[in-house]
């Protein structure tokens, strides 16, 4: 009899991670990613006590690969890169982006929470967003997500026209960025 094929932890996080990109993050189960992988289902639970612990470390990932699509706009403005990023996600993750905006549920609950903080840190280091307190920048930053939020769901789920592209994403994306942070100027200086 041939030995029992081992599956790193990776491994196991990855096929669980691929399940949720096709199906959403509540069809991984312990079952699919043993068939996914073609083991039986004791290897996962070697590495992992329930489904809860998988997922959260599929969730990990998923924003471990958040930050690196941030981090590969890199363009100097860290609020517009969020933007982008955002796009970029929903463009090429749009069963995840789905599930993360239109079904909020246990599996996504600390990613706003987890991505906020982090992103908030980044805008501090905009010079286009100089002088703002870290209320004005949550208060930006709430403005700006809901516009990326809309447009990234009509990205994901195929409602822009044929013609609409990235590029025009971005400059629709710049154009809202120079209003809002506009507007806060203003709103600061009026005050």
């Amino acid at each position: 009899m041939a030995p029992k094929k081992k599956y790193s932890k990776q491994q196991i996080i990855d096929a669980a991670f691929e399940i949720a990109k096709e199906e959403g993050m509540s069809s991984i189960t312990i079952r699919k990613v043993a068939e996914h992988l073609g083991s039986s289902i004791a290897p996962i639970y070697v590495n992992f006590n329930t489904i809860d612990d998988l997922t959260e470390a599929v969730m990990q990932k998923i924003i471990e690969l958040s930050y690196q699509l941030l981090a590969e706009e890199n363009s100097g403005k860290p609020f517009h890169d969020i933007g982008v990023a955002s796009l970029r996600f929903a463009r090429e993750y749009p069963v995840l982006f789905q599930d993360f905006v239109m079904n909020q549920n246990k599996y996504t609950q600390n990613y706003d929470q987890n991505m906020g903080e982090g992103l908030i840190d980044q805008m501090k280091g905009d010079e286009d967003l100089e002088g703002f307190s870290e209320d004005e920048l949550m208060t930006i930053f709430l403005k700006m997500r809901i516009f990326t939020t809309g447009l990234s769901v009509m990205v994901a789920s195929g409602m822009l026209p044929e013609e609409f592209n990235e590029e025009m994403g971005v400059e629709l994306l710049g154009s809202m960025a120079t209003d809002v942070i506009t507007s806060a100027y203003l709103q600061k200086k009026g005050t």
